[in-house]
């Protein structure tokens, strides 16, 4: 099966701000990613996951190597603007806009051109999907964090992404939000086979959702494992 990620001596560098060092922050020589594999970054706070994730997620270019994608150079070839469309990135505090979340949960399809009844259609399912019908006409100064965060992820979802990046999506939210994020993702994965590559630093997350655990020290890869198991969901 061809990749559908293949990093090639991928090299991220920062300038520390308060010695005007050059601080490498990811050093990675080779990555692979199948199609519809769910993967999981690894690694304690400061180790690079972040970094990785946006570079896969192409807002940055890296100083050193390739990112591809489905075997295309993105950087190289120019396709960044597809590329970014079509893997997007949720951060771990993402800013709603100043309206319904039914209309949040809108805003993309809108955007990219959906009639009204597939705009309809795709905001009922995934407000059904992350159980947020009940909070379809709140405003976001209504809602808890962990509401915030799964109003985020719906909006996503409703374009039906084929990649989907998540920086630690359930680092902020109750357990609640965590056992509908977790559900929501693993329905996305089995309807639609989408490649879903999450950044946490919690066991308990990876194990519950990833069929591959990537861990990440000081910006390199030290391990890569399969799960032979992924556990049912509560």
């Amino acid at each position: 099966m061809s990749g559908r990620y293949t990093l090639e001596g991928v090299v991220r560098r920062y300038r520390e701000s308060r010695t005007g060092r050059m601080i490498e922050a990811l050093r990675v020589p080779d990555l692979a990613i199948a199609p519809g594999e769910i993967v999981a970054i690894a690694g304690p706070n400061g180790s690079g996951k972040s970094t990785l994730l946006e570079a896969m997620a192409f807002l940055v270019r890296p100083e050193e190597g390739r990112v591809r994608l489905d075997g295309c150079d993105v950087w190289g070839t120019g396709q960044v603007l597809a590329a970014r469309r079509r893997c997007p990135l949720l951060l771990q505090r993402t800013v709603l806009f100043q309206m319904s979340v039914r209309n949040n949960v809108a805003y993309g399809l809108r955007l990219r051109g959906a009639d009204a009844a597939q705009t309809r259609r795709r905001t009922t399912e995934v407000l059904r999907l992350l159980e947020l019908e009940h909070l379809a006409d709140r405003g976001p100064r209504e809602l808890s964090g962990g509401e915030c965060q799964r109003v985020a992820l719906a909006r996503t979802l409703a374009l039906e992404p084929e990649v989907l990046l998540l920086d630690e999506p359930t680092a902020h939210v109750d357990q609640a939000s965590e056992r509908v994020v977790s559900k929501a993702l693993r329905e996305l994965h089995a309807r639609l086979g989408t490649t879903i590559i999450l950044a946490s630093h919690r066991d308990r997350q990876t194990t519950a959702l990833a069929t591959r655990v990537v861990t990440l020290v000081d910006g390199r890869v030290v391990a890569s494992a399969n799960h032979p198991t992924v556990p049912q969901l509560p």
